[in-house]
């Protein structure tokens, strides 16, 4: 959108502090109690969509991961209780969508999208960067914890290598020896994502305190899909 300038990110940042725990579990009712400044976010990112020929990459790629979290968390919280995210999908009842991730609930810059637009149209293909994987976050137990502070253009490469370390050498989601790497479906899923500048377990070792052999047997672990609260 040309002409924004990159909106402030502090609110978001406020309501993260004050409703996620250092790990990662989301005090959903928290979030309900303050509606009005999630909904005064979300407005202030739909309004300011970004101008990919002013903004910085840097810019443009905190607004869309915290885009993304900031409309699930809504999501979660226009529909609670509920007990998985996916549960949303049927619930909802709207007819042609495949799933709850290609449901447009919200606009961005006048134009309706979903989650699974801002993940795969736009933070997939448009940043090559497969620590975003660890940074947006599905509101369930195996992904990667919402981080307890907003995304931001001046630290974001320090975020987000925060993120990559923290998942990674989360012994409740990937359990990894010298021998072997029992890892999160999301390194299935999306392996062509971690996988351009070598093999998985070359990626993995960029941040893992264990170093996996190349010879490691590699399986994947069952994601939990419940609610992460």
């Amino acid at each position: 959108m040309a002409g924004t300038t990159p909106p402030s990110h502090q609110i978001w940042d406020q309501l993260l502090k004050a409703n996620v725990s250092p790990s990662g579990i989301v005090n959903y009712k928290g979030f309900i109690k303050e509606k009005a400044k999630l909904e005064q976010y979300v407005k202030l990112i739909s309004e300011n969509a970004p101008d990919r020929k002013t903004w910085s990459k840097q810019e443009q790629l905190a607004y869309w991961i915290n885009a993304y979290n900031a409309f699930t968390v809504k999501l979660i919280v226009d529909n609670y209780p509920v007990k998985s995210i996916k549960d949303l999908g049927p619930e909802l009842k709207i007819p042609l969508i495949k799933d709850v991730w290609h449901y447009k609930f919200f606009k961005i810059g006048g134009v309706e999208s979903s989650l699974d637009e801002i993940e795969h149209s736009i933070l997939r293909k448009e940043f090559v960067e497969p620590r975003i994987h660890f940074a947006i976050n599905c509101a369930s137990v195996s992904c990667p914890p919402l981080l307890n502070e907003a995304f931001m253009a001046s630290k974001l490469e320090a975020q987000l290598d925060k993120v990559a370390r923290g998942f990674i050498n989360d012994s409740s989601r990937n359990k990894m020896t010298a021998e072997s790497a029992q890892i999160s479906s999301l390194f299935s899923w999306f392996k062509a994502d971690f996988t351009k500048k070598g093999s998985l377990i070359d990626f993995l070792n960029l941040y893992s305190r264990v170093k996996i052999k190349s010879t490691a047997k590699i399986s994947h672990l069952d994601y939990n899909w419940n609610l992460n609260e």
